[in-house]
């Protein structure tokens, strides 16, 4: 597509081919409307979704380490559990790493000149919204109930039906509440302790 519309050349292509790791995708699929709602919430789950399956993965003690098994389970890959967390680990970016870039019409310097401008807000949207702001309100208890499969709105005492009366942002009223609650001072799990190697293994 990007070949297409004269955006990138042939070699740079041949180029991000040969990297093992280009660090570049490019979606190309179907626009999704507003009003397709099953596309959006599968969309919703896949930005949520976690870097790996713990259905899949098998830690082994005894070698120490961890089995994980493709999603259709033909292949495995054995892996030691330091080089596992080391996988994981590389899903979280550095400190002022910046992981997302906007370019054109959202880059930094686009908004900035349009701000400047004032007439940043001035650009209608393109898709308008087909709920009210009254659905869009139910709407989030629905989808916390599909992902979490947990009823928001539902008492946890006596399964009754809960309603939002009022949304409480001050930080000393939340902590009174907490408090109240028991809820405030929570016992920390204990640091995890490192195990060193067998005195068999240490040389000396």
């Amino acid at each position: 597509m990007l070949l297409a519309k004269g955006k990138i050349t042939q070699d740079m292509i041949n180029l991000l081919d040969k990297w093992r790791h280009t660090g570049f995708n490019v979606s190309c699929g179907p626009r999704i409307l507003p009003w397709q709602r099953k596309s959006m919430e599968n969309l919703a789950c896949y930005i949520i979704r976690a870097s790996f399956s713990q259905e899949r993965m098998t830690y082994h003690r005894e070698t120490g380490q961890v089995e994980y098994r493709s999603k259709d389970e033909k292949e495995t890959q054995m892996l030691h559990a330091l080089e596992w967390l080391a996988a994981i680990c590389s899903h979280v970016p550095n400190k002022g790493e910046q992981m997302v870039r906007y370019y054109g019409y959202y880059s930094n310097v686009a908004r900035g000149k349009r701000k400047k401008a004032d007439a940043d807000d001035k650009i209608p949207c393109i898709l308008e919204p087909e709920l009210t702001d009254m659905a869009f309100r139910k709407n989030w208890a629905r989808l916390i109930q599909k992902i979490y499969e947990v009823d928001p709105l539902t008492c946890p005492k006596c399964q009754g039906s809960m309603g939002v009366t009022a949304f409480i942002e001050h930080e000393d009223v939340i902590k009174k509440i907490l408090r109240h609650l028991g809820l405030w001072e929570v016992k920390r799990k204990p640091s995890p302790q490192a195990n060193g190697p067998p005195f068999s293994a240490v040389r000396v």
